[in-house]
């Protein structure tokens, strides 16, 4: 078989809605030539709540599809074989829950299990800098993935347990120094844990490593996106030979999936984003040196919505247009002694190396997550990246520069252009719910529930009480709601105060200051902006962005980090006496969670407080807003920070009556 015979692993990361939609919609994609798939869980599941709960309101099915026990992972899974499947999970908080899910409906399948083949997510640290789906603090969690990978290692021999997740990183705003050494940071942490667990002899500890794969970003750089790569493999071959004494270079081998960019998609003229896939996707295959073994691609459409099957189609043909039309898979490495090609990826490779070095001093990655150390280098650097693009520096085609624009027909009719989840699916979700637990025998689940408690409190490895608990028919809350009783939970640093003052002093920053200053002495005191992020969505680059130049023009910000009820966000304007609440919403839970903050306002008192809106809002979605109260509503075509604050303050003049 030739190379042209066996590219990479094709995926689509899709689900939705429910596990029975979101199965057709698999098989849909396998029918079309897909080779893998990869698995979008909703931020319930995600973050450890069933869909009951007061924290799951507005998001289920949303981002991802909910599971909630065996039956929904059963119904994901229909008709799938799995021993034939190669399936990645985009979980981490639960990782260990879900896959003992997926080992279960393999095994009803009857399936070999030691023959399953894919990847749990189980990346925690980054979702303390960037996702935000953690649950609970480093150290528990790094005990779930050491726990994890030791099973896997010896039950799960072809399965990846872990993947170190660096492509959240760079959509918080990393450079590529600081993706591949907070990546090879958190691999140094995951391996120190499973070696000094005790769980692997250490004459097995070369096939830990060789367990352990990547998730990594590529944007539109093209050259430097591909040296990067190849500064992975570089380090990564270095650190296992040298730190953990590894000799067998295959183990060594640096594995990674990727997803391109999806921080680089624009709501402005979308279908250049057409482009901006199929290069980022060059930079991970033209290589065959550094070549990924699996490869995702977003849809054109992500900046305005939930892409439709159509729409992740289109990604799916570039991917085989590439790999059977051309001749790519034809040659030996392309880029092979090339100098620019060299040097860029020694210069890469020998500055993330000594900022490992520098995470060491700190005491080691969960040390620089706890200080706040990384979330504020990534803060600072996202920053950094906006005020580039907002003063022209970095050219973002479409948006800042030739911005002029023929009629899209691929937008005509905005609102059919991305796929709408039925307002529905979460009450059917909470029946089915109900249902699944009067069915199931409740002495069995509380007695699956009290060992997983037990030894969740000693050193024992937690998988095969975790087992137990999905044969009981535990749900994901309960699993979630006991190792939160036993291990706490965490908030993470915000980064912001750390990052304040990054920003460029230009003409339009400094008048920016002097409107504030204005509109603060005509009110008598200092404008006070809050900045929410309502429900589960922990993607908070946008509200980070937007609390840290507010402070840099001169606002007092409140921003108390993710996930609040709404009920928690107008306490906090009322308690905190602030001008204007801003509101971040990436999940598509808008429709429901700004209204709540609103009555929750009304109710409190503060119905004169303007509230403004920003996420990826459909215009139709956008006039539903403002017609219930919302005073302004920013999207991803809003790109100018300093714009939206000029905007911000207009509407406390406004709210307050003093002249605009």
């Amino acid at each position: 078989m030739t190379e042209r015979d066996r590219p990479w692993v094709m995926r689509t990361y899709a689900g939705h809605s429910t596990p029975a939609e979101s199965n057709a919609l698999y098989r849909r994609n396998l029918a079309k030539g897909q080779t893998g798939l990869s698995v979008a869980f909703d931020l319930p599941t995600q973050t450890g709540y069933d869909p009951d709960s007061v924290l799951a309101r507005g998001e289920v099915g949303k981002v991802g599809v909910p599971i909630a026990h065996l039956g929904d992972m059963r119904a994901l899974f229909d008709g799938i074989p799995l021993e034939r499947m190669n399936t990645s999970m985009t979980i981490n908080a639960p990782a260990m829950w879900l896959l003992a899910l997926y080992r279960v409906v393999a095994e009803e399948q009857g399936a070999d299990i030691r023959a399953l083949t894919g990847t749990t997510q189980n990346d925690i640290v980054k979702e303390y800098l960037s996702r935000g789906t953690y649950v609970f603090p480093p150290g528990p969690s790094l005990r779930l993935i050491t726990d994890t990978i030791a099973y896997a290692v010896a039950e799960l021999p072809k399965w990846n347990p872990i993947n170190i997740c660096s492509y959240h990183l760079q959509e918080a705003g990393a450079q590529p120094v600081q993706e591949v050494a907070y990546a090879m940071a958190t691999a140094i942490a995951v391996l120190d844990g499973v070696r000094d667990s005790g769980q692997v002899a250490p004459e097995d500890f070369g096939q830990v490593v060789g367990r352990i794969s990547f998730f990594v970003n590529a944007g539109v750089r093209f050259v430097e996106e591909m040296c990067k790569l190849r500064a992975f493999a570089e380090l990564w071959d270095r650190i296992t030979r040298e730190r953990y004494g590894v000799t067998d270079d295959k183990l060594r081998r640096f594995r990674y999936g990727v997803q391109v960019n999806s921080l680089g998609l624009t709501e402005a003229q979308p279908e250049n984003n057409v482009q901006r896939i199929l290069l980022e996707m060059l930079a991970v295959t033209l290589s065959k040196d550094a070549r990924a073994r699996a490869v995702q691609l977003p849809a054109w459409n992500e900046a305005l919505g939930l892409p439709r099957p159509w729409d992740q189609q289109w990604s799916l043909r570039m991917q085989q247009v590439l790999a059977y039309e051309s001749d790519l898979l034809e040659y030996p490495d392309l880029f092979a002694g090339s100098k620019v090609v060299e040097a860029k990826t020694a210069e890469i490779a020998e500055a993330a190396y000594a900022e490992v070095e520098r995470i060491d001093d700190l005491g080691g990655v969960v040390a620089a997550v706890e200080s706040g150390y990384l979330k504020a280098q990534l803060v600072a650097a996202h920053a950094e990246r906006r005020a580039r693009i907002e003063s022209g520096e970095i050219v973002v085609v479409g948006v800042n520069k030739f911005a002029e624009t023929e009629p899209n027909p691929l937008t005509a009719d905005l609102d059919a252009a991305i796929q709408t989840v039925d307002p529905a699916v979460e009450a059917q979700a909470v029946q089915s719910l109900k249902e699944w637990k009067a069915a199931r025998d409740a002495s069995a689940v509380k007695a699956a529930l009290d060992r997983l408690r037990q030894e969740a409190a000693t050193p024992a490895n937690l998988m095969d009480a975790t087992l137990a608990c999905v044969r009981a028919g535990v749900t994901t809350g309960e699993w979630t709601g006991v190792l939160r009783e036993v291990f706490g939970e965490f908030r993470a640093p915000t980064g912001v105060s750390a990052a304040t003052g990054t920003a460029i002093p230009t003409s339009e920053l400094v008048e920016l200051r002097r409107e504030v200053d204005r509109a603060a002495a005509d009110l008598g005191r200092r404008l006070r902006l809050l900045v929410g992020k309502p429900g589960l969505d922990g993607h908070s680059n946008g509200a980070e962005q937007i609390a840290v130049r507010a402070r840099d023009a001169g606002f007092e910000v409140v921003y108390q980090g993710i996930r609040l009820t709404p009920a928690q966000i107008a306490a906090a304007a009322v308690a905190e006496d602030v001008h204007c609440v801003g509101l971040s919403v990436l999940s598509g839970s808008h429709l429901q969670l700004v209204p709540e903050v609103l009555a929750e306002l009304r109710a409190a008192g503060a119905a004169g407080v303007p509230v403004v809106v920003g996420g990826i809002i459909p215009d139709a979605d956008a006039r539903a807003l403002r017609e219930a109260g919302v005073a302004a509503v920013f999207t991803p075509k809003d790109f100018g920070i300093t714009q939206i604050l000029h905007t911000i303050v207009a509407e406390i003049r406004r709210a307050g009556s003093v002249a605009v």
